[in-house]
């Protein structure tokens, strides 16, 4: 018995060292691993080093340019809200358009020197073949006025770098006469125009058009006038509310269904009108078709209802339509003479600013191409410009 136990003693003994050695061997070989680390390391540093003093730190850490732009960079000073787009090609649609140029500042006093200047917007379907005319009326005015066109998307305009209408056409879409595509084109011309803070007045005009005065009697004219001149007429006939249609109610009443001429100028806040309207436009859409022909309706009834107070009731460019049909008369090369727009200019009379004027033509249509030679002629001593 005696020797049974001391076997299990001496066996305990012997386990119990073996272990106790355990940790001492763990310990051990942990350091050695420690030091070839820390010698591997070592030998990558000093290699390192000896490698960028050979080859320079450039070869060796590609930096990489930081695309970072402080808050304060031009991008974000208040020239950059203000000044007009220095390109009028533009890929938003008329929604994205329309709603961009639809801002209004809450403030009313301008903090810069503001020139206010007049919005020229051509709507035409492709050439100016009066351009030449044109060109002679805008010369020495720059900074006074600004120039849009819509024509039809296919035309390509190649008037040369020296002239005024040089990449002013806007992106545009298909018109046709007496639909709503005529509208949409003309409020497109309003948007883009809008977009340029400084334009004050919107003047639409067509390929056929001439100015009959110069440029200073214009800007004077249009600048000095407490209203804006939308021909707007309640015409008791099959033309006037005979096109009325009962649908339009009740955004739209009888009493309120107004007619007139195509061609306008409004202020700037009847332009942000027009473009930021969602309430008449899609019952004219739906409701004012051929042959109702929405673009002597659509907008002189809707600036009738909203801004009555703000309307000279009458257009600024002259028209002949003596000879009857769907559309007026357009004038060639054999009727420019100087008695032709004395008849013009002393073509009745009307209110200007509450009081009685004689003048009240500042442009007339429809004039043909070949009536550009005897148009330049004249033009120095009749329209003097």
């Amino acid at each position: 018995m005696h020797t049974r136990v001391m076997w299990w003693e001496e066996g305990k003994e012997v386990d119990s060292s073996t272990r106790t050695n355990q940790p001492r061997v763990l310990q051990f070989r942990l350091l050695q691993l420690f030091l070839l680390f820390l010698l591997v390391g070592l030998g990558v540093m000093i290699f390192s080093l000896n490698m960028i003093r050979y080859f320079g730190v450039q070869n060796l850490v590609p930096v990489q340019q930081s695309h970072f732009q402080p808050c304060f960079e031009e991008a974000h000073t208040l020239d950059t809200w203000v000044r007009p787009p220095s390109k009028l090609l533009h890929t938003m649609n008329d929604s994205e358009l329309f709603w961009r140029a639809s801002f209004v500042p809450g403030v009313k006093a301008y903090p810069f020197r503001r020139i206010p200047k007049i919005a020229f917007m051509f709507l035409t379907k492709g050439p100016l073949p009066l351009a030449p005319l044109w060109e002679r009326f805008f010369k020495g005015h720059k900074g006074l006025y600004s120039i849009y066109i819509h024509s039809l998307p296919s035309y390509e305009a190649d008037f040369p770098a020296s002239s005024v209408f040089y990449r002013r056409q806007i992106p545009s879409q298909t018109v046709e006469w007496g639909m709503m595509s005529m509208c949409d084109a003309e409020r497109r011309l309003l948007a883009n125009a809008l977009l340029d803070i400084d334009n004050e007045w919107f003047i639409l005009l067509s390929e056929s058009c001439i100015p009959l005065h110069n440029f200073s009697i214009v800007y004077r004219y249009l600048s000095r006038s407490r209203y804006s001149f939308v021909g707007a007429f309640d015409e008791d006939s099959p033309f006037g509310r005979g096109r009325y249609n009962p649908s339009l109610a009740p955004q739209v009443n009888l009493t309120e269904w107004r007619k007139g001429s195509q061609w306008f100028e409004v202020n700037r806040k009847l332009a942000i009108e027009i473009v930021a309207d969602n309430v008449f436009y899609p019952r004219f859409k739906e409701f004012c078709r051929p042959s109702c022909y929405v673009d002597e309706h659509y907008f002189q009834t809707m600036l009738t209802i909203l801004a009555p107070n703000l309307l000279a009731n009458r257009t600024t460019t002259w028209v002949d339509w003596s000879r009857g049909g769907a559309h007026p008369a357009t004038f060639g090369q054999a009727d420019i003479t100087k008695e032709f727009f004395k008849k013009i200019s002393e073509d009745g009379t009307c209110i200007y600013n509450n009081q009685p004027s004689s003048l009240c033509f500042l442009f007339a249509r429809k004039f043909a191409p070949s009536a550009l030679e005897p148009l330049s002629a004249l033009a120095s001593e009749v329209f003097r410009y």
